[in-house]
């Protein structure tokens, strides 16, 4: 498989360099398959093809095609698995690739400091501040540890034989951080109950959670506007900036 960098951006390929270092670190610590850069230069990235198919795709008209049933009791026992297996790799093993490496404290205070810096910069709708703030306060949400994270866990980027998860692409977000971040989109796409078999599982494997790890997911993901918010202040893009006003003034 072949990828080429923007290398018009220097952050692009400080981070491509990071996350070929973070895969070469992580390869050996997981039993699916992820991306084993051969070739890595600014110009070019490739690696084998990887087994698998993605569990989701857009179509020609941008709209999502799901290739996975993200309710069935065999995808949540494998994606359960999965994420614990990558949350219990020990961080020494991924210290020197140069991810953020977060205490639970630094966790909580980035996201801190990243709701205040897009409050800001754009027009926030006042539930939402309201919201996100009570949330950054109350202890009883927030995580006591953190674990070697993807950070964008979802069905694109999944490898999927069947309902079995066999491999995890782009792991560009990829940190030492709050593994519920793993689970947003997971928590927000499916059940009740096939949340909780997927947790089942994770638990049984060695994933940890906490009293509130399923409403801190929701929280989580009622943040998401704020990355995107991030990403508009970095790139200045018009359609960037656009949606990022647009799902910052919708009420939570």
């Amino acid at each position: 498989m072949l990828g080429a960098p923007d290398t018009s951006r220097p952050d692009v390929a400080a981070r491509a360099a990071v996350e070929g270092r973070f895969l070469r670190n992580i390869a050996p610590q997981l039993s699916i398959a992820v991306p084993d850069w051969q070739i890595h230069t600014e110009e070019l990235i490739a690696y084998p093809l990887l087994p698998g198919t993605p569990g989701l795709t857009l179509g020609d008209d941008g709209q999502p095609r799901w290739h996975v049933d993200v309710e069935s009791p065999e995808y949540a026992e494998s994606l359960g698995g999965v994420l614990a297996e990558l949350h219990t790799v020990d961080p020494d093993a991924v210290r020197g690739s140069g991810i953020p490496i977060l205490s639970p404290a630094e966790v909580r205070q980035r996201k801190r400091d990243d709701v205040a810096r897009v409050d800001a910069e754009f027009d926030v709708a006042p539930s939402l501040r309201r919201r996100w703030r009570e949330w950054l306060d109350d202890d009883s949400f927030w995580p006591t540890f953190t674990a070697v994270t993807h950070g964008e866990v979802y069905p694109a980027h999944q490898l999927m034989d069947g309902p079995i998860n066999v491999g995890i692409l782009d792991w560009t977000t990829a940190a030492v951080s709050d593994p519920a971040r793993d689970f947003v989109f997971h928590r927000a796409s499916v059940s009740a109950a096939a949340f909780e078999m997927t947790i089942a599982r994770y638990v049984e494997a060695g994933g940890r959670v906490w009293p509130r790890f399923a409403e801190h997911c929701d929280e989580l993901y009622s943040a998401t506007p704020v990355e995107l918010g991030l990403l508009a202040l970095q790139t200045g893009e018009p359609e960037h900036l656009q949606a990022a006003r647009t799902q910052l003034n919708e009420p939570a």
